[in-house]
């Protein structure tokens, strides 16, 4: 199965667990891109939305594609009695969006919250630039994290179970994407907006967000067990309880108006 697919297999685990984003980083992209009423957003790739909601609430006409038929459902079930929001289940690399640029209307604003990577650069930048109308905005979200400040000890512990037992299949190849080379492809005004947040999680809460990245998905028995186990037992151990300290990254560009 091809990585970018996998989360399809999780999609009620991927709903419960994955991060959402900040209010304060949907208000600057809100406010930077003018979106409201009138406004034609695409967000690429929305998993089970969690970069969705406030985006739909400014009443905007919100159209996404995803690639996954059960993360598809479960957007549907989700948003799906709102009358602004439209989502086809299809693959972003090669579908036509004909369908959804009616009477030559082009998008206001392409986004994508830790999906775009996923894409080909020269596909990703390009087809976004020829949707987006003159003017409009391309956003790239990302969420990086990390727990070491927050307990040394407990970090130190969860890395010698990472070194005895994460032995993935199969490497995630996707570290590479660099989200500045969309001026390369005609965007301009390229910039990075980063806003704060925290979680905390026990010990199975941990396990059941870990059990969502592409690359935990694919290690293999007899580590698999293992290296679970060893991250609930540290956490457990450590008064059932994990801070993560999360950066919502927001990457910006502009396509000429």
């Amino acid at each position: 199965m091809e990585f970018r697919k996998i989360f399809d297999t999780i999609p009620e685990q991927f709903d419960k667990f994955r991060p959402h984003y900040s209010q304060e980083l949907f208000d600057s992209l809100i406010d930077y891109a003018k979106i409201g009423p009138g406004k034609k957003v695409l967000e690429i790739g929305p998993g089970t939305g969690q970069a969705t909601e406030p985006i739909l609430n400014t009443g905007c006409d919100y159209n996404a594609i995803e690639l996954g038929e059960h993360l598809y459902a479960k957007m549907k079930e989700k948003f799906g009695d709102r009358q602004n929001f439209n989502i086809v289940n299809d693959d972003f690399i090669t579908h036509d969006f004909s369908d959804l640029l009616k009477n030559g209307q082009k998008f206001n604003l392409i986004y994508s919250a830790a999906t775009i990577q996923w894409i080909p650069e020269d596909i990703a930048f390009s087809k976004t630039y020829e949707l987006l109308a003159p003017g409009g905005t391309l956003a790239m979200l990302l969420t990086k994290s990390e727990y070491k400040s927050t307990n040394p000890a407990l970090h130190d512990d969860i890395q010698k179970i990472y070194d005895a037992y994460f032995k993935p299949e199969t490497p995630y190849p996707h570290r590479s994407f660099h989200y500045q080379n969309a001026t390369n492809y005609g965007y301009v005004d390229f910039e990075e907006r980063d806003f704060y947040g925290k979680r905390e999680m026990t010990a199975d809460e941990y396990v059941a967000f870990s059990g969502t990245h592409c690359d935990h998905m694919v290690i293999a028995e007899p580590y698999k067990t293992k290296f679970f186990d060893g991250l609930h037992n540290a956490v457990l151990a450590h008064g059932n309880k994990i801070i993560f300290n999360d950066t919502y990254v927001m990457y910006l560009a502009k396509k000429p108006a």
